[in-house]
């Protein structure tokens, strides 16, 4: 009996909808990370690509417990000299709640080429309409 390993010929990948309204945005985070990393399936494999899509919506009615809304920020850098722009989450969580979401994501999955890909299944939507509809998405509960 050998080991099985999974490559790109034997992946088959579902469609996962995660309602974010009213979950702390970690905890949602980090079942989306699973999600895209494939750790909950019996087939999983560290160095593939074995994960599922996954679809955020309500990412703007994420929740931040304690004070994070007003005492974490969102930091870039350009790289030049005084190239450092910080944004409050409060701020961002109204503007672009997407790119809150996708950074916490990112934030729960390793840092190799492996995640670059996982990320492109993520789709995340500040609503509670989704543009995926037709590859019938399962409701995954957090």
């Amino acid at each position: 009996m050998s080991t099985f390993m999974a490559n790109k010929g034997n992946i088959e990948r579902k469609w996962y909808v995660i309602d974010a309204a009213g979950k702390p945005m970690g905890k949602t985070a980090v079942a989306a990370a699973d999600l895209l990393r494939g750790k909950r399936k019996v087939t999983y494999t560290p160095h593939a690509d074995c994960g599922d899509n996954v679809i955020i919506i309500n990412a703007s009615k994420a929740i931040l417990t304690g004070n994070k809304m007003e005492q974490k920020y969102y930091r870039t850098h350009s790289g030049w000299v005084g190239g450092l722009k910080e944004t409050k989450y409060r701020i961002l969580m109204q503007e672009k709640p997407e790119l809150a979401m996708r950074v916490a994501v990112r934030g729960m999955m390793p840092r190799n080429t492996v995640t670059k890909d996982s990320l492109k299944r993520l789709h995340i939507y500040a609503g509670d309409t989704h543009e995926q509809q037709a590859q019938k998405p399962e409701a995954y509960e957090v």
